[in-house]
């Protein structure tokens, strides 16, 4: 039996995941034999585990039975956000309209929920408003701006928008060491989390160094997983407090010196740009070490 499926959600998540939300008995064995056999196909097309699925995609099951592809009912852990969690989100909304808002995320709260995430923003913005959609990601350790949006149409706009690299984001990075030239493009193969080759293109500036420290101001045109924290350890200037990518560092007891400083795009021909406030532990480190770039940063975030 034959099963097509029109996807109608701007899910933005991997047909694997998206075919164990649908049947939930399925293993991932399963799921990856059965799309290797060209059995699963999106738009009448072989295709791979790791696709993202897009609103309007053609799932076809040509496989399908219910035995097979039964579901059963799983019961999810709810989870508790605590007021201290939900007063510090609010906190931390620096823009809002009626379509999205834009937070200033600190660190050490994870994005999305995981096995080891007890909670995340997209648990706390659920539990808000089941509207509410994450359009991006940052890394736990990352602090800086984010981009939430409150409805379907504005998760379609800006998944687009990224997609078709209309939003400018401009993130600045502590870096142990310095980089050969002062301004540049970087264009670097790394590996994603399934081992496969990925292009990233970042252009940096170098607002100041001092005492081997300089601060950078990144501005990716890609947006990959570690893509920062790699490209800064390929320039030979590895991120500040970053324990994956600059072991037996003199800072490995420094929070992770990466934030996403600032954001711009246009909708409907309304210009919009945000800048974020530096966080305290990033400044306090600055402070300690007498470094004091910040000055410049406008300027250069201007000359971009």
């Amino acid at each position: 039996m034959i099963k097509k499926i029109n996807i109608k959600e701007d899910y933005e998540v991997r047909l694997d995941k998206y075919l164990k939300n649908l049947f939930t008995s399925l293993t991932q064995s399963f799921i990856e034999k059965n799309i290797r056999k060209k059995n699963i196909l999106i738009n009448n097309s072989r295709t791979k585990a790791n696709y993202i699925v897009k609103f309007n995609d053609n799932l076809i099951i040509l496989n399908f039975h219910e035995e097979l592809y039964k579901n059963k009912i799983v019961f999810k852990k709810n989870i508790k956000i605590s007021d201290k969690d939900l007063k510090k989100f609010n906190e931390s909304i620096i823009f809002q309209n009626n379509d999205f808002l834009v937070i200033n995320k600190w660190a050490e709260i994870a994005t999305q929920g995981g096995s080891k995430v007890n909670v995340s923003i997209d648990h706390i913005i659920k539990n808000i408003d089941s509207d509410y959609r994450l359009v991006h990601r940052l890394d736990k350790e990352t602090s800086g701006l984010l981009l939430i949006s409150k409805n379907l149409k504005y998760a379609r706009y800006f998944s687009n928008f990224f997609k078709q690299k209309l939003i400018t984001k401009f993130y600045i990075a502590l870096c142990e060491g310095s980089p050969k030239n002062k301004n540049s493009k970087v264009n670097l193969n790394i590996k994603n989390k399934n081992q496969e080759i990925v292009k990233t293109i970042t252009n940096y500036s170098v607002i100041g160094t001092k005492n081997n420290i300089t601060l950078i101001l990144y501005n990716p045109k890609t947006g990959k997983t570690h893509q920062l924290r790699k490209v800064s350890k390929n320039l030979g200037c590895s991120i500040i407090g970053d324990n994956k990518y600059n072991i037996n560092s003199r800072y490995s007891h420094e929070n992770l010196m990466l934030h996403a400083f600032a954001l711009n795009f246009t909708i409907n021909r309304k210009k919009f740009r945000f800048t974020s406030e530096i966080p305290n532990y990033f400044q306090n480190f600055m402070q300690k070490n007498k470094l004091k770039f910040t000055n410049n940063l406008e300027k250069e975030l201007n000359n971009f």
